[in-house]
């Protein structure tokens, strides 16, 4: 491992339907949130950030869609990274070998090395999907993608995060008028599919967001949905400039993000 870090941080190696990976690190602690790309290309987006798979110390596995698996099975084995998955996603994936197994329920934290991690469980369409609030005991970053709707439990998860990185995937109007089948545009806007940008502006009503240094727009779909509209949606919810909200897209992810003592 590099380093080690004195702040905690985080940067998306990529965010979309085509794939979805998130690294947070604090101290001598290296965690990989997802692994939604082929294993050499999960190679080729860490060196962006100047990391190379001995930096992970594990894989944290949210749910089994492809846009968040597809690299898990190859990439752990061949550098030899324990996975760690709710019940369900294994059993979803059973024919799938890894390199270490390691479960988690998505109603328990657990720590792995100096980062907590809180798990909680959202409605989408897999067999137990969770998303995750990681902190190092100070500041905590919450990750929120691929859910159909806010539920109170979701709401209180993420309440006062130092950083929020949060699911807008669609424009309504965009999404009826786009290419999608009409059977995949009600998935994608059910209550098992995926948060619109109004849906995600309203959360953010809904919580405490005075403590936000970061917030980042994620799994913002190609098709049915444009950067500034999110944008827009949230800096309104928010009271501030669209340029306060950073955009992580599907090619490039977002560069290392920072959370500092103020």
């Amino acid at each position: 491992m590099s380093q080690a870090n004195a702040s905690m941080r985080f940067a998306l190696l990529g965010s979309g339907s085509k794939g979805n990976a998130l690294v947070v690190e604090y101290a001598n602690t290296r965690l990989l949130i997802d692994c939604g790309f082929s294993a050499r290309e999960m190679e080729r987006r860490l060196a962006r950030l100047e990391l190379t798979p001995a930096d992970i110390d594990a894989l944290v596995i949210t749910h089994e869609h492809d846009d968040h698996w597809r690299g898990v099975s190859r990439f752990s084995r061949r550098h030899n990274i324990p996975v760690w998955l709710t019940p369900g996603t294994q059993a979803a994936k059973a024919t799938d070998v890894l390199a270490t197994t390691e479960l988690y329920s998505p109603h328990e934290p657990f720590a792995i090395g100096d980062l907590e991690l809180f798990p909680y469980p959202v409605p989408h369409d897999a067999r137990e999907p969770a998303q995750l609030v990681v902190g190092n005991g100070d500041k905590r970053l919450g990750i929120l993608s691929d859910i159909g709707y806010a539920t109170p439990h979701v709401r209180e998860m993420v309440d006062a995060c130092d950083a929020l990185v949060l699911e807008c995937n669609h424009d309504p109007e965009l999404l009826a008028m786009g290419p999608y089948p009409a059977s995949l545009k009600r998935r994608v806007a059910g209550k098992l599919g995926h948060l619109s940008n109004n849906q995600a502006a309203e959360l953010l009503t809904q919580i405490d967001a005075t403590s936000l240094q970061q917030l980042v727009v994620a799994h913002i779909s190609e098709s049915n949905n444009r950067p500034e509209l999110a944008q827009a949606a949230l800096a309104q919810a928010l009271s501030t400039t669209a340029d306060w909200v950073h955009v992580a897209n599907q090619s490039e992810g977002l560069s290392w993000r920072s959370l500092v003592n103020r």
